[in-house]
């Protein structure tokens, strides 16, 4: 397959330059936001240049317009500008067929989804948007969203009702097989997407339910995969460069730094693009570089993350600039999360840290703290339960994972009269509401701890039984109101000499 050419830019070029050709559909992409346009668009781009295939993506956004609106009047492209100290690159994806809003057309999601061109549905939709439960891993049955997608079969709402009426469409028409990607921060996500789509299955009407799972497990597949690439949020400072440097008008251009990685399992029942080509890594250890980005890298960035905004820090390149945030990070992420995790044997640790530390200070990308710290109370439970609960079970305490959890409470439910400031007033958080509330009635830190870890299992059911963990955490938001999240990392610090869990006091 020819890719087309881009025709010559001029300053009067209105939007982004058109194509000669589209590629045919074969991919229905779930989640428009700029990860899945400088990430997996990226990727798909390259193999369809190297390889051909009739791989174009259907992108499906959830609710707002402003993604496919542009896409439409930009002829379905944009463009991807990667941000570095040294200077910004460009590139323009030409993968995307067509592009619409879920909402506004619940209908076509099942069609597409249900189409027998399409070979792929992938997702992009957060970890919120599985609706399902951080406690226990399962669906949400009590969700209002999931209770109408089981009532209402020709307009769902959630990406998981999405997908499995797109699948029931499948098996009562021709029956093509599809393959379901999650490219989300969940653990073994694709066995979790799987999971999820079977209980979702399981709660139809019994003869229904039966026949669907049935052809479900002979007709679908659900690989796993790992994603990593800080891609920020969209801003007039990326459009006014685009403008400046390409002579062209783009409403969505997407930001992101240089690094990128894509790593798969290999289990695609109908066919896939040719993603090595822009790097993907195809591996039978999906599981283990997972664990090596959603811990060493999700769970230090969200510390720098809570801890930046309690600090007045804008973005994470200004955060990581403190010392005694860098200082946090390298042992949480040394101490607390490395040993959790088996480290895939061709990763050097080092290299590896040393690298996450580059990224992260990376002034010219910016990356703000607010959008890092954001859904903490669902990311939170993908990454502190099982390195804590693993120290906790050695008689060690894990003081940062609970500073960490200190100051993501701080930020989002803070004690009446404690100001979190304004990077953390800006973090969007499903939780934030409920959490408030319990804040609302707390008089203190362990109190509020008590609460939310404890009661309400925030953060699973197991680390809901850990008293030890539950108090320190409760200290330690106590020190965030009283002294600040200088003194609470200190508090850490001078903790860290690796004493039985139980002795251990508040400095």
């Amino acid at each position: 397959m020819t890719r087309p050419q881009p025709a010559p830019l001029t300053a009067s070029t209105p939007g982004i330059v058109r194509r000669d050709a589209v590629p045919a559909p074969g991919i229905v992409h779930l989640g428009m936001g700029n990860f899945h346009r400088a990430h997996q668009a990226v990727y798909t781009d390259a193999a369809i240049s190297a390889h051909g295939g009739d791989w174009g993506i259907i992108g499906v956004s959830s609710r707002s317009s402003a993604v496919t609106d542009a896409m439409h009047a930009q002829d379905m492209t944009y463009t991807v500008v990667e941000i570095s100290p040294e200077g910004s690159t460009f590139s323009t994806p030409r993968v995307h067929s067509d592009a619409f809003v879920a909402a506004e057309n619940p209908e076509r999601v099942v069609a597409e989804i249900g189409a027998a061109t399409t070979r792929i549905v992938s997702l992009t939709v957060t970890e919120n948007g599985y609706t399902y439960s951080p406690a226990t891993g399962s669906l949400n049955v009590a969700d209002a969203d999931v209770q109408h997608d089981l009532a209402h079969a020709a307009a769902p709402r959630t990406p998981i009702g999405q997908i499995v009426r797109g699948l029931q469409q499948r098996s009562r028409t021709h029956g093509e097989p599809v393959t379901i990607l999650s490219c989300d921060n969940l653990s073994d996500n694709g066995h979790h997407t799987r999971r999820l789509v079977r209980e979702f299955t399981s709660l139809l009407p019994a003869a229904e339910a039966t026949e669907t799972l049935r052809w479900i497990d002979a007709n679908v597949t659900f690989p796993s995969s790992m994603v990593d690439r800080i891609v920020p949020a969209t801003t007039d400072h990326y459009r006014t460069l685009v403008a400046e440097q390409l002579g062209y008008t783009d409403r969505i251009p997407v930001p992101a730094e240089p690094f990128t990685m894509w790593i798969l399992e290999d289990n695609f029942i109908a066919g896939r693009p040719a993603w090595e080509a822009g790097g993907a890594i195809f591996t039978d250890d999906v599981a283990g570089y997972e664990q090596l980005k959603v811990r060493l890298l999700n769970g230090t960035h969200s510390l720098i993350a809570y801890l930046g905004a309690l600090s007045d820090a804008a973005t994470i390149p200004e955060s990581t600039a403190l010392d005694y945030i860098e200082t946090s990070a390298r042992t949480i992420l040394r101490h607390e999360y490395l040993p959790s995790i088996k480290v895939p044997g061709d990763v050097d640790v080092d290299a590896y840290e040393a690298q996450l530390f580059s990224r992260w200070r990376n002034s010219a990308l910016g990356h703000r703290t607010s959008q890092v710290g954001s859904d903490g109370s669902v990311k939170l439970r993908q990454r502190i339960p099982l390195p804590a609960l693993q120290m906790l079970d050695a008689g060690v305490m894990p003081h940062y994972l609970a500073l960490t959890t200190a100051a993501y409470l701080s930020c989002i439910a803070p004690l009446d009269g404690f100001d979190p400031g304004i990077h953390a007033h800006e973090m969007q958080d499903p939780a934030r509401e409920s959490l408030q509330r319990l804040a609302a009635g707390s008089a203190s830190g362990r109190e509020l701890a008590g609460k939310v870890l404890g009661q309400l299992h925030l953060l699973g059911d197991e680390l809901a039984a850990r008293d030890d963990f539950i108090h320190r955490t409760g200290d330690l938001i106590d020190i965030i109101r009283q002294h600040g999240p200088t003194a609470a990392a200190r508090a850490a610090a001078e903790s860290t000499a690796l004493l039985p869990a139980q002795s251990r006091s508040i400095t």
